[in-house]
């Protein structure tokens, strides 16, 4: 069963505004939170699915995207899940959690003091940019990639901490290890208390007395990473997909970047795409468009035969239904268009002159107006239809 519209998900409209999505997650995380449905698998999912959607519509770029060419356009692996399912729940909370403050009543994420909040802001590597160069026949029946990337991964001598052992570290002495600092200053309307991340250990609370010797405290390494990406049929030149978690690791640990995916597609030889239908050229002599023929044409599936009725004229336009390109969202496939063309030869023998001459004194061969007038008006319409 395919994902569910991320719109209906949390229950608005396309047009919705910012502030319309950021208020219908909440109501949703708030409802389906793991907290107030103990152990209730399918409320964890809404909960998980919530997360999911806001996470692309709260983003302008992925809501692009993901209007304009569904679930593909943003998926966490070109359709095998977008991060919303591929994070943890406490990802999700430190992710989104801002959103909540204390509304409700709720004390930030804990329901009862199950979960405390985290007022530390967490830290999510860089993005990736990578280039991906499909023919025709990839696209049109999808496709895995495997593809290196050289990447910033968790350091494995420290686990990603940057210290080297357990008592690597010592409590900040500016925020006692809280992560925050807090300042008063007295205005004209009293006294205001603002908080904010501490600059002496940038909010982690702590500071590496011993550094790790494999990353020098940074908690990443340069590294490759050889990454499978699935793309769906029905992609197009210019599309971005996404996928979760396979960009940078962040310094010291935290959630990993994206990997984001640019389509490039190189030309056909014989086949011209148009939106998802093809278009080809065919080129027919004289007699075989006179007399009518059989003929054998590319498609993205193999060589196909055609039969081509005798008194084909040239502009005519044939339609094979389905042989196109599908839809990226699934939903059916574009047609192949044959658009007849008829080659008149530049030089003739003096044996194909006569013969010409001659046929050229018979009333048939003599051009109706009236029927190529019919004929061009008869051509459009089966192209357009």
């Amino acid at each position: 069963m395919g994902k569910r519209d991320y719109y209906e998900i949390l229950g608005i409209s396309k047009g919705a505004a910012a502030d319309e999505i950021k208020k219908a997650y909440r109501q949703q995380a708030l409802k389906f939170h793991p907290d107030k449905n103990p152990d209730n698998k399918e409320a964890e999912e809404k909960f998980k699915e919530a997360a999911e959607a806001y996470e692309v519509l709260s983003d302008p770029q992925k809501r692009q995207r993901y209007d304009q060419f569904g679930h593909a356009g943003v998926s966490g692996s070109a359709g095998g899940g977008f991060s919303g399912h591929g994070m943890t729940i406490e990802d999700i909370f430190n992710q989104f959690g801002d959103i909540f403050g204390d509304f409700g009543g709720f004390g930030g994420f804990g329901f009862g003091g199950n979960r405390s909040r985290s007022s530390r802001r967490v830290n999510k590597g860089s993005n990736l940019r990578v280039k991906v160069t499909l023919n025709l026949e990839e696209i049109s029946k999808g496709v895995e990639k495997k593809i290196k990337v050289n990447k910033y991964v968790t350091c494995q001598t420290c686990g990603g901490t940057g210290a080297r052992g357990n008592d690597g570290f010592t409590t900040c002495s500016t925020c006692h290890g809280s992560g925050n600092v807090t300042r008063i200053t007295n205005t004209l309307l009293g006294q205001m208390q603002t908080t904010s991340s501490c600059p002496h250990c940038n909010g982690e609370g702590k500071i590496i007395k011993d550094r790790c010797t494999s990353c020098h405290g940074e908690g990443i390494v340069k590294d490759q990473e050889v990454i499978k990406i699935n793309i769906p049929a029905g992609v197009a030149e210019g599309m971005q997909l996404n996928v979760s978690g396979k960009g940078n690791a962040p310094r010291r640990g935290g959630i990993n970047g994206d990997l984001l995916v640019l389509i490039e597609e190189t030309k056909h030889p014989e086949l011209i795409r148009d939106g998802n239908d093809l278009i080809y050229h065919l080129n027919l002599s004289f007699p075989q468009a006179a007399l009518g023929t059989t003929v054998e044409i590319p498609t993205v599936e193999g060589k196909a035969k055609i039969k081509i009725d005798a008194g084909t004229q040239p502009g005519k336009v044939l339609r094979l239904r389905g042989k196109g390109i599908p839809e990226v969202n699934g939903y059916g496939k574009g047609d192949l268009l044959v658009t007849i063309n008829v080659w008149i030869p530049k030089k003739l023998s003096k044996d194909e002159q006569k013969l010409l001459q001659r046929l050229e004194d018979s009333e048939n061969m003599k051009p109706d107006p009236g029927k190529m007038e019919n004929g061009f008006f008869e051509r459009m319409r089966n192209y357009f239809e």
